[in-house]
Formats: C-alpha cells, sequence, structure tokens
C-alpha cells in the first residue's frame, strides 16, 4: 500500500507532550506555548485537523486554548476515579470537569468525550458516567461519546454494555492483537470510530540497538526480526510504524505525539511511501512489553 492525500489526513495529534514531559524517547520535554503553535499552524496546514488532549495533561488544555485551535476538533477525556462505586459525587465531578476543560479549551463544544478508564464505566453506578456524556451530547457539547481502552476484554465488556460512538485503543507493527481477535473488524462493522495510540511505543520502536534500555533484552529475539526487516527493506523505524498504523482500513485516526515542530515534519514525510510485507513473526502478545505501565517492573 502507498501514501495519499486522505492517508494523512487520519494523523490526529496527541497534546501529552504539551503539558508534561512523557515519553521513553522524548528529548525535548515538554513545550512552552509558541512552539506548540507553530506545530499546530503547520498541523492544520497539512490537512490535520484533529487534536487528543485530556485534564490529566497538565497544562495541555490551556496551552491548547491559548494557541487558538477554532479551526481543530478536539477529544478530551474524563478523570479517572479511584473509588469502587460511582455516584452523584463523581457525576457531578465528570460535568465539571467538561466544563473546565471547555473554559481551558476556549471552545464551545469538543468532537469526543472518552471515558479515560473504561473500567469506571464497569463499576457500580458507572452508567450514571453515561448518562451524564449522553445529556451532554443531546445539548450538542459532545458529538461523541467513547472510552479509552487497554484490552480486548476490557473493550469486550464496553460494547457489550455502552453505546459508543469512539474508541481509542492501543495499535502498533508489534501489537496485533485486536486485529487478530476480529475486534477491529467489529468496531468498523458497528460504525464505532476508532482511533490508534502507542504506534510507536511511545517511541521504544524508534530507538536504536544502542539506544534501547537494557531492560527490555528479554525481547532481544524479537527486536534481531525488526532491525533485520527494517534493513533488508531499507526502510526506517518511523516509516514503517507510521505507514502500518496509517494504512489500517479500520482506523479512523493514528495519534502522534511530538516534542517539535521537526519531528511533526518528519513523521508526515515518513508518512510518504510504500509498506513492505510484514513478516508473521514480528508480533507479540506480552503485555510486559506492549503496556508501558509494566515497563517499571522490569
Amino acid at each position: 500500500m502507498v501514501f495519499n492525500k486522505n492517508t494523512l489526513s487520519k494523523i490526529a495529534l496527541g497534546s501529552v507532550q504539551f503539558g508534561v514531559d512523557y515519553g521513553i524517547n522524548s528529548l525535548n520535554g515538554k513545550l512552552d506555548t509558541r512552539d506548540v503553535k507553530d506545530i499546530l499552524e503547520y498541523a492544520y496546514s497539512q490537512n490535520i485537523d484533529l487534536l487528543d488532549t485530556a485534564p490529566s495533561y497538565e497544562k495541555s488544555e490551556n496551552i491548547l486554548g491559548d494557541a487558538d485551535i477554532q479551526n481543530f476538533k478536539v477529544v478530551t477525556k474524563t478523570r479517572v476515579f479511584s473509588n469502587p462505586l460511582i455516584g452523584t459525587y463523581e457525576v457531578n465531578l465528570i460535568k465539571k470537569d467538561f466544563f473546565n476543560s471547555l473554559k481551558n479549551l476556549k471552545k464551545e463544544s469538543v468532537y469526543g468525550v472518552l471515558v479515560h478508564n473504561a473500567d469506571d464505566l464497569m463499576k457500580p453506578g458507572g452508567q450514571k458516567i453515561f448518562e451524564q456524556l449522553v445529556a451532554l451530547k443531546q445539548d450538542k457539547k459532545i458529538e461523541k461519546i467513547g472510552v479509552s481502552v487497554y484490552d480486548n476484554n476490557q473493550l469486550k465488556l464496553v460494547i457489550t454494555n455502552f453505546d459508543i460512538d469512539l474508541v481509542q485503543l492501543p495499535y502498533n507493527i508489534f501489537d496485533r492483537r485486536m486485529v487478530d481477535n476480529g475486534m477491529l473488524l467489529l468496531l468498523q462493522t458497528r460504525g464505532i470510530e476508532v482511533h490508534a495510540r502507542s504506534v510507536f511505543l511511545q517511541g521504544l520502536l524508534l530507538m536504536t540497538e544502542q539506544n534501547r534500555p537494557s531492560k527490555f533484552k528479554d525481547w532481544n529475539a524479537l527486536w534481531r526480526i525488526w532491525h533485520e526487516w527494517l534493513n533488508d527493506n531499507k526502510i526506517t523505524a518511523l516509516e514503517a510504524t507510521i505507514r502500518h498504523a496509517i494504512f489500517t482500513p479500520e482506523i479512523s485516526k493514528v495519534l502522534v505525539g511530538v516534542d517539535s515542530l521537526v519531528q511533526l515534519k518528519e513523521i508526515i514525510s515518513a508518512s510518504d511511501g510504500f509498506l513492505p510485507n510484514i513478516p508473521k513473526e514480528l508480533n507479540s502478545d506480552d503485555i510486559n512489553l506492549l503496556n508501558p505501565s509494566n515497563w517499571g517492573k522490569l
């Protein structure tokens, strides 16, 4: 498959780096407002029109609001609740947080709101979260209601119990779980929009063999296949990872995070080209590798 103008429009811009020093491969840390404005102006000029953010990304929403994002669609998220059940207090917080997000973003409405931890919906009273979001949708403050998920079991529970419009899920060239189990096809059949995150695995897939932390040595056999395939096909890790995600037909948007304008230009440039056949050995279902929240235990 080869790049065309429509595939580039599948790129969406994650904003976690705008407010937080994020990612194993981050070089510049969080950005200042002028850098963010430059990135957004260039992104829009390249047909990138969706931004992903969250109140938990520290000052990200404020920085976006100050940068004037009226031309962009925005997806934001709910807070994560630690308590075991959802009541009136939690639902009121959802509403309060949402209107605070609108204020910070300087928007009258947003494209989507994701329940940041899908497990919150499955708690006793979790239906009340969904009902609050439906009310905001009916008030035309939200276009799409969705969830952020980490695995197939979590997603199956959600789509069985809730009529969602949008899902954000992990997906990359090593992580084909949602393809192999048929979930991506099912979501497409149901008309549920899919946004893919972690396409670079927080930058781990872009690292050289020399720069990759030693704690990932348990997957040396996989890394060997990866680098041999890249070398044999004369393709860079960035080109392979971004093209793989963009060319997956069931995916509507591919979230990328950048910490400089140069980095965004590199991603856009890397999107243009051919994707060689990917060997079946180039995949893993090991959550210790695929879920960055587990890396601290390595």
